[in-house]
């Protein structure tokens, strides 16, 4: 059957020489340090609005009717646009740096786009804790989302191209466990910084987002940039050296000759997002650069994970209550990730991504169905909610999390980053990061309003969604486990489907 095509990775192909050396894996982790500060982001906002004196300060109205009305339906009490623009504001601004990141990647390198990354997402959590008006949070969120678009752009290709081939799953991932790590601290500083008495704990939890930023800015100082990014802008010499450095060996001749191969082909190609979006052999990573990003956000996870706070005190938790949950769910988002970095190179992508599926699929519907058990279609509960039914949607919850930490959370950002050939690889890592970054904030700027119209529907849309994606990988995702990265056109000759885009067309015939 045509979705049972589970590729035999490790048939045909090079065997490059090399081993897992102590300095290739010290480089990938603190390379992956880049996904902290979309992380703590992602933590971090939906505790802040959960917070009165945030609210009292620059969201005034939403804080009477969250406080003060207790008529309101619980569905609607927090939808505001302001609010959601000061989450969302940040992923337009990540969208549209992450295309000026995917030049300055192929020209200046991965390190230097992780370096400048590091550096607004700093301004950015600067401004944001000295806020006093709206327009300076809003300014702030947006120097955080050019250091988000950059740090995305470059981080999952740098891990994807330094990493052996047969552990750059589990390198990669890396990057996911990051910003797993990120959004439990988040959590955890906005749990301690709400119980301040003073009410400047928010000034604490937005100024934390300084730390990460540091993390990344060190930690790119101190590394070596990739060997495809040094062939590709001239510098050989240094690209052989730092192979023979991270692989351990000093027979690299197989994989800097298809390195170098690559790299020509790639320096061919002066318009690359031209070429990527008009030749015909370039069309699966494309569509995969597009869907799955795009999918990754569809199956609301950040919903929970940027909400996770107002949605658990929409449920009738208290607020320390709310955010003692949201760092439940943080721990089990950052356990459940050691479960791709165990099983992505040893058992493959595909397994994976159609397990954990099936568990959001079934865990959201679960969701849906105990909030409608409770609020119904008015919002309004006549009783308090008992303990039993707190936890169990806690549970449901926690489960969808943990589903989602070892399949579409690390995948979504490994696949994309290890399909396409060099010549279009930073033009494919754009694509991926603006989907990503586009249904995020799509998400993050209608969900309040959608969950006021839909309610509990809403978990069902989602729901539906896992299951048509689920579908989606069956069919049309191949198995890309221990394939070297600048041999995967032969993932897509071997594909049912794909092979049938596969052509002799030169890029350069484009140009």
């Amino acid at each position: 059957m045509a979705g049972g095509n589970f590729m035999g990775a490790d048939e045909g192909g090079s065997e490059y020489p090399g081993k897992l050396t102590r300095y290739v894996a010290l480089t990938c982790i603190m390379a992956a340090m880049g996904g902290l500060i979309f992380g703590y982001d992602i933590g971090i906002s939906g505790g802040v609005t959960s917070m009165d004196p945030f609210l009292k300060l620059f969201f005034p109205s939403v804080y009477r009717k969250e406080a003060l009305d207790t008529s309101t339906n619980q569905y609607c009490k927090f939808d505001s646009q302001l609010l959601t623009l000061f989450t969302s504001s940040l992923y337009v601004a990540a969208l549209i740096a992450s295309f000026v990141a995917s030049f300055v990647s192929k020209k200046r390198g991965r390190k230097v786009t992780m370096f400048l990354g590091g550096l607004f997402f700093f301004f950015g959590a600067a401004l944001n804790a000295a806020a006093v008006h709206i327009s300076m949070l809003i300014l702030g969120r947006i120097l955080l989302g050019v250091g988000v678009g950059f740090a995305n752009q470059s981080v999952p290709i740098y891990l994807s191209e330094i990493a052996p081939y047969k552990y750059r799953g589990t390198f990669n991932v890396l990057f996911q466990l990051a910003i797993t790590v990120g959004i439990l601290i988040a959590n955890i500083v906005n749990f301690l910084t709400n119980k301040i008495s003073a009410g400047w704990g928010w000034r604490i939890s937005l100024g934390g987002a300084a730390v990460p930023a540091l993390v990344i800015l060190i930690s790119s100082l101190f590394l070596d940039d990739t060997p495809s990014s040094l062939i590709q802008r001239g510098k050989s010499e240094e690209a052989e050296q730092l192979l023979k450095k991270i692989r351990g060996v000093d027979d690299v001749d197989a994989e800097l000759k298809d390195l170098v191969e690559a790299s020509e082909a790639s320096n061919k190609v002066q318009h690359p997002w031209k070429v990527l979006l008009r030749v015909t052999k370039y069309k699966p990573q494309l569509i995969l650069s597009t869907l799955i990003p795009t999918f990754q956000q569809l199956t609301g996870i950040n919903v929970v994970m940027f909400y996770a706070p107002v949605l658990f005190q929409t449920l009738g938790f208290k607020a320390n209550a709310s955010l003692m949950s949201a760092v439940i769910t943080g721990a089990v988002n950052v356990g459940a990730t050691f479960i791709s970095v165990y099983c992505t190179d040893r058992y493959g992508r595909k397994v994976l991504l159609l397990t954990g599926g099936v568990l959001m699929c079934v865990f959201q519907a679960l969701v849906a169905g105990l909030i409608g058990w409770k609020f119904g279609t008015t919002g309004v509960v006549a009783t308090v909610l008992p303990q039993s039914y707190a936890i169990l949607v806690v549970l449901c919850i926690c489960v969808f999390v943990a589903a989602f930490a070892f399949s579409w959370g690390p995948l979504g950002w490994l696949i994309p980053s290890e399909i396409s050939p060099l010549e279009v690889r930073s033009a494919a890592q754009s694509v991926t990061v603006s989907m990503n970054m586009l249904f995020t904030f799509a998400v993050a700027q209608v969900f309040l309003k959608v969950l006021c119209w839909m309610k509990f529907g809403l978990f069902i849309f989602f729901a539906a969604f896992v299951f048509i994606m689920t579908l989606f990988v069956y069919f049309y995702v191949p198995e890309t486990k221990n394939i070297p990265i600048e041999e995967m056109s032969r993932v897509w000759r071997e594909h049912w489907y794909w092979k049938n885009y596969m052509d002799d067309v030169d890029a350069k015939e484009v140009v």
